[in-house]
């Protein structure tokens, strides 16, 4: 993608997104401490293949449990078919068939809050929709490489239905 100017960004697709199961190691951060979820990414990557009933390569980061200060949890997992023998150090969140607003980021992930800043501050606002209440995520194609940015990153923003 193209340097964006600032106040643009990519414009959407909509999706109704299928029930997804994912598993992953979990964090709590706060606007100030949030550049440190690559190192939560650090510590998980060893176990993508390796997580019981995985389904594929495909990686989520979810944002769920806002506090309403900014604060948020965040998994960085991988689609699972079932809880059974999964191993208690992984934290894991069932998020249902939802509508979204799809964002295709472009560039490094350095750049990824600019994007979220984007769809939060300009596009939502200026769109007559609403965000629901529920989990959004980042989906990285199971050919994404962090250390050169090739392959697919998309952020998956839950819509109130219309």
């Amino acid at each position: 993608m193209d340097e964006q100017k600032p106040g643009t960004g990519p414009e959407p697709r909509f999706e109704r997104g299928h029930f997804l199961l994912v598993a992953g190691f979990s964090q709590r951060f706060v606007p100030a401490s949030a550049q440190a979820i690559s190192q939560l990414w650090q510590r998980f990557i060893p176990h993508v293949g390796k997580v019981p009933g995985q389904v594929n390569d495909v990686t989520y980061g979810v944002h769920s449990n806002p506090d309403g200060q900014g604060g948020f949890e965040y998994i960085a997992g991988v689609e699972i078919s079932k809880l059974d023998d999964l191993p208690e150090h992984y934290r894991w969140i069932e998020m249902q068939s939802q509508h979204y607003a799809v964002f295709e980021h472009g560039g490094s992930l350095q750049d990824l809050p600019r994007t979220f800043d984007y769809i939060w501050r300009t596009w939502l606002p200026q769109s007559a929709r609403q965000a629901a209440d529920e989990p959004s995520f980042e989906r990285y194609s199971a050919d994404f490489n962090p250390d050169t940015g090739t392959g697919v990153v998309e952020i998956w923003l839950p819509l109130k239905a219309a």
